[in-house]
């Protein structure tokens, strides 16, 4: 009766997957011919081929108790998120091959699951990864032993979300690559997952998946679209957060202060269920979380976030004064989640997003010489941080092993006789149902113009929709078919309709005329990106003093740690209104997607900057927002600039080390520790505090901290606690709420002896008896 119930299930699932309202084409059908996009599809395949498999099979061989070919790589592989690495790479390998046919793609593919196999048969029970002390974890979390923090589990550095990227690697092998044996591991897997937690509680699952977790509904959702058996269904519901379906499906926007990237793909995996199952609240909870983050928390490349973090929708200062700004792995995520929104509707505003992104941040988060980037700083004059295959094993790396294979994924879709044309890349499709071949030849943007030829043996009915972006004016597009020029109504947003049988050697022609545009940033607090068309034009302010241009193995690595530019130096628009500024912005005659500022910028230094497409700029410092400003104003905005910026300018010179209590990569880089311990977020402001202690790893690389500064908040009140470095108690601190609704800083004097051979220092909070430890809001050591 059970495989009965299982088998109509899977029916009724193919026949819901048939109603939606479009169809994507499988990797294998589409590909990228030519152009920016096949140049950057080739630079990730030689990074990928720069990677040793054995190495990052490893952690994987270990955990089975099977002898390793080849040591860990370093940084995150080896440092406790031993093994994560090694999905995103089976993803990347899967879809390249999918998209290009490569026979040693294939290979290792068919190498890494060969070694995966003799993983799970070892284990015995389904298991396959590599996260250290492996057994005792599940076996404690099967118990019911479950001690979670947002960025770890039972002590262990975010083995969920570790552990989902082997789910979706496996995955996309069989979806993508057709790998019959990555099927049944998943398969496998998936009931090894399902014992260790059949036990728990539903309270107690929900505990859990306050730990980052990756998109594991996702991935369940999915086995159940590959199996048709519901119990798969059931695990991805059961694994969806309800903290936060529940508020976002009630438009309730719970965001800021949240770790970006720990949310995105919950959401994912929302919509996905919903698609699977036609469930309202995974869907609105879905599409509200998509509109709340786009149209209030992003950039105009894209990306949101600000240390990982979503800030403030009205206060967006600390992305532009800060080094960390939106994170790839963010965008990598939006974008799988605009592209399920699109499945479901066909409408054109998640079209226009996912260009947007993918132009604007995806493409440019690698460097055409080699290397993928963690965050891209929206400061002004400030630079990128770039991966390098030996030494770099951060998510961004693996998101970005990604991201730059499926360009071709979004190009077409379809639905029954209909045929989408969404974003203007040289391609090309071959639409089965149709017995016909499409090929798009473009040079898009340098040109703003595309052209698509029909290829079938007889004619053929069919419906072609053409996109109308919103960035080319109303009117403004021109349509041929066959060099005849074709009217349409049609409006900017929207889709041009063609029905018609098409026959061999038929071409369509699209004008796209792009224009400059400004768009301000989301608090509108006078800052602006310059667009023309799609496409976020910056500016290369300089070449200098990129410190850690290239990445090492530490765990700060991926942060553009150098000097800031000062604010009161940086290039900003000297106008009396935006009309102005785009009439002094000209086209440089003989460098497409080139514009001189003229003598529109300030300082003069600046004047004559041009403005180029941001993807084009790498290995220098640059700036994409421009402050806005009178002639009139200039002098007051100069003179409060230059007092924040001094002050800026003294703090980051006497600063050894600084901490974000409460924000996750932060605390995870200085190796926090903790017993009986909360953090959360207090006025835009994250916290941590304990009844019990927390500690983490201060770094002293010249032996000359002298000072510790702690940031406090005022009304918090009857709290007793030690803090201790390296043992020794440095200050006994009361907290009694004398300071009323404020942050306000202490310092601490740091004995020389315990700082002048010591390059790590540990710094603990220790509460005493029936007291709490914090809250603490900034921690800075002080030269």
């Amino acid at each position: 009766m059970q495989k009965i119930i299982g088998a109509l299930f899977f029916l009724l699932n193919l026949w819901v997957h048939a109603q939606q309202s479009i169809e994507l084409f499988p990797l294998n059908q589409v590909s990228v011919t030519s152009g920016i996009f096949k140049r950057a599809q080739q630079t990730d395949w030689e990074y990928m081929q720069a990677l040793d498999t054995d190495r990052l099979l490893a952690p994987f061989l270990r955990e089975a108790g099977l002898k390793p070919k080849a040591e860990s790589y370093t940084n995150w592989e080896n440092t406790g998120l031993d093994g994560h690495i090694l999905g995103h790479y089976l993803s990347a390998l899967s879809m390249y091959y999918a998209s290009t046919k490569d026979t040693l793609a294939e290979q290792k593919i068919d190498d890494i699951l060969s070694e995966l196999k003799r993983v799970q048969q070892a284990n015995g029970n389904g298991y396959i990864g590599g996260i250290p002390g492996s057994n005792k974890l599940w076996e404690d979390i099967k118990n019911g032993n479950i001690k979670a923090g947002s960025f770890s589990l039972n002590g262990k550095w975010v083995p969920l979300y570790n552990i989902h990227k082997t789910f979706a690697g496996l995955k996309d092998a069989w979806v993508h690559a057709e790998k019959v044996d990555a099927k049944n591991m998943l398969i496998d897997l998936t009931d090894w997952f399902i014992d260790v937690t059949k036990d728990l509680k539903d309270v107690q699952v929900q505990d859990m998946l306050r730990s980052e977790h990756g998109g594991l509904n996702e991935v369940f959702a999915e086995v159940y679209n590959i199996t048709g058996d519901k119990k798969y269904l059931d695990l991805a519901k059961r694994f969806s957060e309800k903290a936060l379906l529940n508020p976002l499906a009630k438009k309730e926007d719970i965001l800021t202060g949240m770790h970006a990237n720990t949310q995105i793909p919950k959401f994912i995996g929302f919509e996905r269920i919903s698609q699977l199952n036609h469930d309202s609240i995974y869907h609105n909870s879905a599409l509200h979380f998509y509109n709340n983050v786009t149209q209030h928390r992003s950039l105009s490349i894209g990306g949101n976030s600000v240390r990982e973090h979503f800030n403030p929708t009205d206060d967006f200062s600390s992305v532009l004064e800060g080094e960390q700004g939106p994170e790839t792995c963010n965008t990598y995520n939006m974008l799988k989640l605009s592209k399920l929104l699109f499945e479901d509707t066909g409408n054109d505003s998640y079209i226009e997003f996912y260009e947007r992104a993918m132009y604007n941040h995806i493409l440019s988060s690698q460097n055409p010489n080699g290397g993928f980037v963690y965050f891209t700083p929206m400061r002004p004059g400030h630079y990128r941080v770039y991966s390098q295959p030996e030494t770099s094993f951060w998510c961004c790396v693996g998101s970005g092993l990604e991201n730059h294979t499926k360009y071709n994924e979004l190009i077409y879709a379809k639905n029954k006789d209909t045929l989408y044309v969404n974003l203007f890349v040289p391609s090309k499709v071959n639409w089965k149902d149709k017995e016909a071949e499409i090929t798009q030849n473009t040079n898009f943007p340098e040109e703003a113009k595309t052209q698509l030829i029909w290829k079938s043996k007889k004619r053929t009915y069919a419906t072609i929709k053409l996109r109308y972006p919103k960035w080319v004016n109303p009117g403004e597009l021109k349509l041929f078919i066959n060099k005849k020029l074709i009217y349409t109504d049609a409006e900017p947003g929207h889709y041009i309709s063609m029905s018609r049988k098409w026959k061999k050697g038929d071409k369509i022609e699209l004008q796209l005329p792009m224009h400059l545009s400004l768009e301000q940033i989301p608090d509108a607090s006078g800052y602006v990106s310059v667009k023309y068309g799609p496409v976020v034009l910056a500016a290369v302010t300089g070449s200098e003093n990129q410190d850690g241009l290239f990445a090492d193995d530490s765990r700060g690595g991926h942060v553009a740690n150098g000097s800031f530019l000062p604010l009161t130096e940086a290039p900003m628009f000297i106008a009396d209104n935006f009309d102005d500024i785009l009439k002094n912005i000209k086209p440089i005659s003989g460098k497409p997607l080139t514009f001189s500022t003229g003598n529109l910028v300030h300082p003069e230094n600046f004047k004559g900057l041009e403005l180029q497409p941001f993807y084009k700029i790498h290995e220098k410092r640059y700036a994409i927002y421009f402050k806005t400003e009178t002639p009139e104003g200039l002098a007051k905005m100069q003179q409060d600039l230059k007092e924040k910026q001094e002050a800026e300018a003294h703090l980051r010179a006497i600063t050894v080390d600084y901490i974000a209590p409460g924000e996750q990569q932060p605390e995870s880089d200085h190796g926090i520790q903790s017993e009986n311990s909360n953090n959360g977020v207090n006025q835009n402001r994250h916290w941590r505090d304990a009844t019990g202690w927390f500690s983490y790893q201060l770094r002293n690389k010249n032996h000359d901290a002298k000072t510790l500064r702690i940031t406090y908040f005022g009304k918090d009140s009857r709290r007793k606690f030690k803090i201790l470095i390296n043992g020794v108690t440095i200050a006994n601190v009361e907290l009694n709420g004398e300071k009323d609704n404020t942050f306000y800083e202490v310092d601490y004097q740091i004995p020389d002896e315990l700082t002048q051979n010591e390059a790590i220092l540990n710094l603990r909070f220790e509460a005493e008896e029936n007291s709490v430890a914090g809250g603490i809001y900034g921690i800075r050591l002080i030269r």
